[in-house]
């Protein structure tokens, strides 16, 4: 059945304000899903939805391969269920749900900055002046004015999970990061500083290649064959090639940051950084993409009391912060030992 689109957000309860006993209902996005068995051999279906707010899992325990078969993932579901708690999370039995087939207001799905694009872009390209380099001065001015680009840059996510993954996310991580170089640089005043804020600008470019968002942030076949860190390079060579007098030692220490910046070759650098300038880019765009990530885990927690839950992802529990109390006798089992390198 052809669902009307939602004027407004009023009936819609973000999944982040989702508390156990609660009566919830909304539109929703089929994240993934997957049918299994009971210990009795019954058939159950696991879902997950999701909104801008965060991701929650479903349970249908009547019929499961019947309605599994009414949706696939990618999907929008307007959804009525209960929300239950398993294990400390919060789970949701679904009573009744419809797929919605007409449009959809995608603001419910896909988080914007809360910045704004224009004046990131304004503040970006103010920061990139200071650049003196005419070479990389005009390497930069090459992508500012390609308007296919920007329009992709202003609004593409800078990541699909931890870190700035929302719509305008790669500007303001890229933003972020120019910003950081520019005081590094002021502290360090021996590094490069125009080579700097140049890799700062075309370190994550590639994203516009690697990333596709429309109700959910998923890799392009492009971004899981080649990745952003080549994507970018080759972004960079295209421009390159319309400026005959670049210089090759310097295209060459451009493209080495791009391909080195995540650092480690686990951590998926075809390089590691070579030069100083390298492993100052590196750390400035782990520190920025550590920070916003791990604050958007504080804010998405659920747990009650002074520690997160247990982050897979860092193999550790986390204080939440100074406004919190530790709860007497309280100890979280702490499994810190596990190592955590970058997380693009």
């Amino acid at each position: 059945m052809e669902k009307t689109p939602m004027s407004d957000h009023t009936s819609h309860t973000w999944i982040k304000d989702i508390r156990e006993g609660d009566s919830v209902q909304g539109l929703y996005a089929v994240r993934d899903k997957r049918l299994g068995k009971t210990r009795r051999g019954d058939a159950f279906l696991t879902v997950s939805l999701a909104d801008r707010t965060g991701d929650v899992e479903a349970k249908v325990w009547e019929q499961a391969e019947e309605v599994s078969s009414r949706f696939k993932t990618g999907d929008v579901l307007d959804i009525q269920g209960n929300a239950t708690s398993y294990r400390d999370r919060i789970q949701l039995t679904l009573s009744q749900f419809e797929v919605v087939n007409g449009e959809v207001d995608y603001s419910l799905f896909l988080e914007p900055s809360a910045e704004s694009p224009r004046r990131m872009v304004a503040r970006l390209r103010k920061l990139l002046q200071e650049i003196r380099n005419p070479h990389l001065k005009a390497l930069i001015e090459q992508f500012f004015s390609d308007a296919e680009f920007m329009r992709l840059f202003e609004k593409a996510p800078a990541a699909k999970n931890f870190h700035h993954n929302y719509l305008g996310g790669l500007l303001e991580h890229t933003l972020s990061v120019c910003e950081i170089i520019q005081q590094v640089a002021d502290h360090y005043p021996h590094l490069d500083r125009d080579l700097l804020l140049a890799g700062a600008f075309c370190h994550d470019i590639g994203k516009v290649r690697e990333l596709s968002w429309d109700l959910q942030i998923e890799y392009t076949d492009e971004g899981r064959l080649v990745g952003h860190l080549v994507q970018g390079t080759l972004l960079v060579e295209k421009k390159l090639a319309g400026l005959k007098t670049f210089p090759q030692d310097l295209a060459l220490r451009l493209k080495h940051l791009i391909l080195s910046h995540h650092g480690e070759y686990e951590f998926g650098s075809p390089k590691r950084p070579k030069f100083l300038e390298a492993f100052v880019l590196h750390l400035a765009d782990d520190l920025d993409a550590k920070v916003n990530g791990l604050g958007r885990l504080f804010e998405r927690d659920g747990r009650e009391g002074a520690w997160t839950d247990y982050s897979r992802l860092f193999e550790r529990y986390f204080l939440k912060g100074n406004d919190h109390q530790m709860e007497e006798g309280h100890n979280p089992d702490e499994k810190d030992e596990g190592k955590q390198g970058n997380l693009f």
